[in-house]
């Protein structure tokens, strides 16, 4: 009897929360290292030119800082059960907002746009939380909703209004790349949510068509569309960074030029750690470098949607598979805009690119998925498998040597 007890008590601990996704863990914790090491070479230049040539440190400092808060915050979510974000998505969803719309009043400029705030002395762009509320939103409507997510006051109605609550301050922002990027993952999420492809459909063309009026109004047609198109026929201007992007991702080849050695990054190509670090990466570590990145990337995102897929309730499935969505989205957009295949728009590339609060939400954001992954799903219930292997063998049908898996 106390061989079962302590068998079934082992059980209890893996279902309770004593195992995670171990190697979606690994490929996280792997990009993160790999992350800090190209941002370390990437911004040494502008690092050394910003300080005097005093040190070529200044920003890898800042985010490895950043790095060991969103270690601490993987694993403190990675401890939160599901419910509880559950229960707190309205309040987390207010609270965004208002954030959102303090930046109108007591913003930061950084760059020519003004999207920060400062809180106790540090520096971070509301919009990194509302990605996530939205998000958190979204996965609470569509456990409310179940099968009326299909129809059009469910699936558009309650979900648009939602996604407007979020798209409309950041609209007065000027943030155009956080609108794009919140639209596509709130479209991926209504998939999943089961909203009929019509409905889908028409919420798309909704939203080019106010994307199109958006940017007319707001100006950011013309040079970035010109400069996408034909960044030749601007070479000192609004095609320069294109151009020193294409550039640095030609030059390192198929071996690439090696690491730290890159040439772009003094101070040819701007913003070359942050939203255009993939490109001092194909320049450093060649072809074969960017595909290993690409790769460890995929399979980050696909291991997340397969811990979706298992997932124990409709809430657990669409909040996981929405935040893998979050990150695929991103990679997607930011690699295509360095490649130029896609106009610039500002969206940086996850565990890669500067930016503090961008990797310890999406650190944390990670924890709440290996959360996810704890569980699973009640068809694999380790404890009820082991009580019926005890049975069994009480009884004399089978054998047991060791617990299994």
């Amino acid at each position: 009897m106390a061989a079962e007890r302590k068998l079934l008590a082992k059980e209890d601990r893996r279902e309770t929360g004593e195992q995670v996704d171990i190697p979606f863990l690994i490929l996280t914790l792997l990009l993160l290292a790999v992350g800090l090491a190209v941002l370390y070479s990437a911004s040494s230049a502008q690092s050394a030119y910003d300080t005097g040539y005093a040190i070529t440190t200044k920003y890898l400092q800042k985010q490895a800082v950043c790095a060991v808060l969103g270690i601490a915050a993987m694993y403190g979510f990675s401890r939160i059960p599901a419910g509880l974000w559950y229960r707190f998505a309205w309040p987390l969803y207010g609270i965004s907002i208002v954030l959102l719309l303090s930046v109108l009043v007591v913003g930061q400029e950084v760059n020519g746009a003004k999207r920060w705030i400062s809180l106790a002395g540090i520096q971070f762009q509301p919009s990194e939380i509302a990605k996530f509320t939205e998000i958190l939103v979204f996965a609470r409507l569509t456990a409310n909703y179940g099968e009326k997510s299909r129809t059009f006051r469910y699936g558009v109605l309650g979900f648009g209004t939602a996604l407007l609550g979020i798209l409309v301050p950041l609209a007065l922002e000027k943030h155009l790349s956080a609108i794009m990027l919140m639209g596509m993952v709130a479209v991926v999420m209504m998939f999943i949510a089961g909203t009929r492809m019509r409905w889908i459909t028409l919420g798309v063309g909704g939203a080019v068509v106010f994307l199109l009026v958006y940017i007319r109004l707001m100006g950011y047609a013309g040079d970035r569309i010109s400069a996408w198109l034909h960044p030749e026929l601007d070479p000192g201007d609004t095609g320069y960074q294109i151009l020193q992007s294409l550039y640095a991702i030609g030059s390192g080849g198929v071996l690439g030029l090696g690491y730290g050695k890159s040439r772009q990054k003094y101070l040819y190509l701007p913003f070359q750690y942050n939203d255009y670090i993939f490109a001092i990466a194909c320049e450093e570590l060649g072809l074969i470098g960017a595909l290993a990145i690409m790769v460890l990337l995929a399979l980050l995102i696909g291991r997340g949607y397969r811990i979706a897929l298992k997932a124990r309730d409709r809430f657990s499935t669409v909040f996981a598979a929405g935040l893998v969505t979050l990150i695929a989205v991103q990679t997607i957009l930011n690699l295509c805009v360095v490649t130029n295949l896609l106009p610039s728009t500002g969206i940086a590339l996850p565990f890669f690119s500067y930016g503090g609060t961008a990797l310890a939400v999406n650190l944390g954001e990670m924890g709440i998925v290996l959360n996810i992954s704890r569980n699973g799903s009640r068809k694999q219930n380790p404890r009820r498998r082991t009580e019926k292997r005890l049975r069994n063998q009480k009884s004399g049908n089978v054998r047991i040597d060791h617990p299994g898996p």
